[in-house]
């Protein structure tokens, strides 16, 4: 069994062992973002149009290694600026291959053995089309079929993938050298320059016939073109930008251009067509999707020989059916439930920091959300200590802005909301809407203890005098749709949701989620819009820094969402595989093998 961190004997947040992991968890996770910030910080200083030596990254970034077992794989510190700008194999020694095999793949040299796999998650996607969607159980059954252009290994390493190099020709513009001998599963076509830009335009364009989601995932591209006699793709930007080579290394999922056009929406949807190690064998909406190994891959077949997903929302279910043997890895395995796993000699429990927010949303554009004093009024109201500590025993960290620390732009001087009822309810007669009844939307096993954190923060604003508050459950596939269609107005006053930021910057959470056009916004503000706007546009790093300090410190004082918790993520697995979780909630199934 490779080494991993193993959480034992976690009976009770009295238990010294118990205390003792979770702060270690808690401070490698921090070490671990923070060598990684600051390895970025040593090579940006560079020139914005510098080709910077990729190996010197590599080195910088190998720091962190030392805490993979807890953070696994890291992205971009601040935004990456030029840090990456170029890479080829020549540079560091390592092709993808070479990469993933020796990080990441199962170590099984043919992969012809037989070794089913099931996950559990808390939701299945509701459609198979990898730009129609905006979460990361979704994302995970995509990335076992498609690819992106780069990725990202499990130390936080920018890897090779469909693209051989990456480098920036000039401020908006940087060129993918794409890779010749993938072939798409379903027509066994080859991977083209064509078939990428067509998948960054299916993304970013609305003119392409299908409106994507997707597009802030790749904030501030515009599109892609075929470059004539290479084979090779030039990707856009509305002039620099600082976080294209983070944001290609987590998203955009390649897709075949014909295959694509030539198939209606629905087609698409329950069907898949990618370069990925594992093939589509069987597809239930909703309840199950079931792959076969492409034995036909372009690197080694993996070691999984038929991989299963299925759903569970309730955490009780996953873990009984983790310890039946039914399944053999399960997320957000909830704190109570730790000590009983544990007693098991057939499974392990795995905790990682995950880069995800977890908060209440508040449309600003609705009573009594659109009054700055209730707002501020909510977070006082809640005692997130207490829900750190009881709820999630430990297994989160407060926040009290949009970016979590040591994320590039990160506020230091910005504390989390005390617990304060008295100023609560002094802002709320304040805020002129005292006797409100509000209703708190939340998905029921997505996040963990989601359902709990609710309730819990339900129940202390019902506390205060002069308001009501009450939960209401929701499917968290129709919750998504709902609050990712960038229409502010259609999604629900007052909700609990969750925004994973694997780019390491700050931009990515607040200019989805609380600029104006953003996808998942609840908020709009001329003042916010332009520092991110003028962020995005800065070239010097420490100039982008502050602007962003300044965004985050303006959403504290705006109060846009209750600032919750930071998400831990915690895993059971059966001890037949070996596998070790990421802490951008990716659940590589190409990285499984048999244990020893």
């Amino acid at each position: 069994m490779s080494s991993r961190l193993e959480i034992t004997d976690f009976c009770s947040r009295d238990d010294p062992e118990f205390v003792s992991q979770t702060t270690r968890l808690r401070d490698h996770s921090h070490s671990f973002f923070q060598s990684y910030r600051d390895s970025i910080d040593t090579v940006s200083e560079e020139s914005p149009n510098a080709d910077i030596d990729r190996r010197s990254f590599v080195k910088l970034a190998g720091a962190a290694t030392a805490t993979a077992a807890l953070a696994g794989c890291g992205s971009s510190g601040d935004g990456e600026s030029d840090a990456e700008a170029t890479s080829t194999p020549e540079s560091d020694g390592e092709t993808a291959a070479d990469t993933e095999a020796t990080d990441e793949s199962s170590g099984e040299s043919e992969g012809s053995g037989e070794f089913p796999v099931t996950i559990t998650q808390g939701q299945m996607p509701d459609t198979l089309d990898p730009h129609d969607h905006r979460n990361i159980p979704a994302d995970i059954v995509m990335r076992q079929c498609y690819e992106g252009v780069i990725s990202r290994n499990r130390q936080g390493q920018i890897v090779e993938m469909l693209a051989t190099e990456w480098r920036r020709i000039e401020p908006g513009r940087v060129r993918f050298s794409i890779r010749e001998g993938p072939t798409f599963q379903q027509t066994e076509n080859q991977l083209t320059p064509e078939d990428v830009a067509y998948t960054v335009n299916r993304m970013v364009k609305e003119n392409v016939g299908f409106t994507s989601p997707q597009a802030g995932q790749l904030g501030g591209v515009t599109g892609a073109e075929v470059v004539d006699g290479e084979r090779a793709v030039d990707v856009l930007s509305d002039g620099l930008n600082p976080i294209v080579f983070a944001e290609f290394a987590i998203y955009c999922d390649v897709v075949e251009r014909a295959w694509t056009q030539d198939n209606d929406s629905s087609y698409v949807a329950q069907n898949m067509n990618g370069t990925g190690p594992f093939q589509l064998a069987e597809y239930e909406q909703n309840v199950q999707v079931t792959f076969d190994r492409h034995e036909d891959y372009w690197r080694e077949p993996a070691a999984v020989s038929q991989l299963t997903f299925r759903s569970a929302q309730q955490s009780s279910a996953r873990v009984n059916q983790l310890i039946a043997g039914e399944t053999d890895i399960i997320v957000n395995v909830p704190p109570q439930s730790v000590g009983r796993l544990n007693e098991s000699d057939s499974v392990s429990v795995n905790a990682v920091g995950s880069t995800r927010i977890i908060y209440n949303g508040m449309r600003a554009n609705a009573d009594p959300f659109s009054s700055q004093s209730f707002r501020q009024a909510m977070n006082f109201a809640v005692d997130l200590d207490s829900i750190i500590t009881d709820v999630l025993q430990e297994f989160g960290e407060q926040t009290g802005q949009p970016t979590l620390q040591p994320f590039f732009g990160y506020n230091d001087e910005v504390e989390p909301y005390a617990h304060n009822p008295a100023e609560a309810e002094r802002l709320v007669e304040e805020s002129g809407h005292a006797g409100v009844s509000i209703t708190l939307h939340t998905p029921v096993g997505r996040y963990l203890k989601d359902l709990q954190i609710a309730q819990a923060v339900a129940g202390m604003i019902d506390d205060l005098s002069n308001v009501s508050c009450e939960v209401k459950q929701r499917d968290f596939n129709t919750l998504a749709s709902e609050l990712t269609d960038g229409d502010i107005t259609t999604g629900p006053k007052f909700y609990l949701i969750g925004w994973g930021n694997a780019t390491f910057d700050a931009s990515q959470t607040i200019n989805p989620a609380l600029t104006s056009d953003g996808v998942l916004t609840s908020f709009q503000s001329d003042q916010l819009d332009s520092l991110i706007t003028e962020a995005n546009q800065a070239v010097e790093t420490e100039q982008r820094e502050q602007l962003l300090q300044q965004a985050n410190a303006f959403s504290h004082e705006q109060a846009p969402w209750i600032f919750l918790n930071r998400q831990f993520g915690v895993y059971g697995s059966t001890n037949r595989v070996n596998w070790q979780p990421r802490n951008d909630e990716r659940i590589d199934a190409y990285s499984i093998s048999p244990a020893e």
